[in-house]
């Protein structure tokens, strides 16, 4: 078949809008994802995500055990604590270097037109100042055709 006469994916972005229920929370967004990059059409390539937001990030783990996301709150909790004498005086300081500590981006690849995800691993949005509605923006980005 030559080039011309094949279908080629184009980079798809979306966003998705997430209500979170807790001031720290771990919001499993793995289905909403996987979700999106089904209906991209995209076969093989990279799913990029970001949350444009100064007190939220994104952050992969297990998935399997609810017990792991609220370890993993409880302990940035601990690190970052929300009264330790900041600066900032919006009252949210804490959010900021939790923020910061996770991160705010994920790259997952995509083969077969599935996450490529290991077995207990999940995306989840991470809020350190809820709650709030989030966005997270997907972009989802095709394999060069070879």
């Amino acid at each position: 078949m030559s080039l011309s006469n094949r279908k080629v994916a184009k980079t798809v972005q979306c966003t998705l809008l997430v209500k979170t229920a807790r001031r720290t929370q771990l919001v499993d967004i793995t289905r909403e994802v996987a979700r999106a990059v089904g209906e991209s059409g995209v076969q093989d390539g990279l799913c990029h995500l970001f949350v444009p937001h100064t007190t939220a990030g994104l952050t992969i783990n297990e998935g399997d055990d609810p017990a792991v996301a609220l370890d993993i709150e409880t302990t940035l909790d601990r690190l970052a604590p929300r009264e330790a004498g900041y600066r900032h005086a919006e009252g949210n300081a804490d959010a900021h270097v939790k923020s910061t500590l996770v991160g705010v981006s994920q790259t997952v690849g995509i083969e077969g037109g599935r996450l490529q995800l290991g077995r207990w691993q999940a995306i989840f949005l991470c809020e350190f100042d809820g709650p709030r509605q989030r966005e997270v923006r997907l972009r989802i980005v095709p394999d060069p055709p070879t």
